[in-house]
């Protein structure tokens, strides 16, 4: 039988071309005006996601890679 991809995990992280689970900063939706424009740019790179969290992330998302 066919594994099913978890949606919820499919819309928070993602794999990268080198294979490494990430997923995107927080806060990035709304009132970032209020914040400096050093603090809104450090929202801009993805986080890498730590080594036993991918592994059961790569299981929720069987077919991501």
């Amino acid at each position: 039988m066919k594994q099913k991809t978890k949606k919820s995990a499919s819309k928070r992280f993602f794999i990268s071309s080198t294979g490494k689970v990430q997923r995107r900063s927080i806060g990035q939706a709304h009132f970032n005006g209020l914040e400096s424009g050093n603090k809104t740019r450090k929202k801009h790179n993805d986080k890498q996601i730590h080594k036993a969290d991918a592994r059961r992330i790569d299981k929720l998302m069987p077919y991501a890679k």
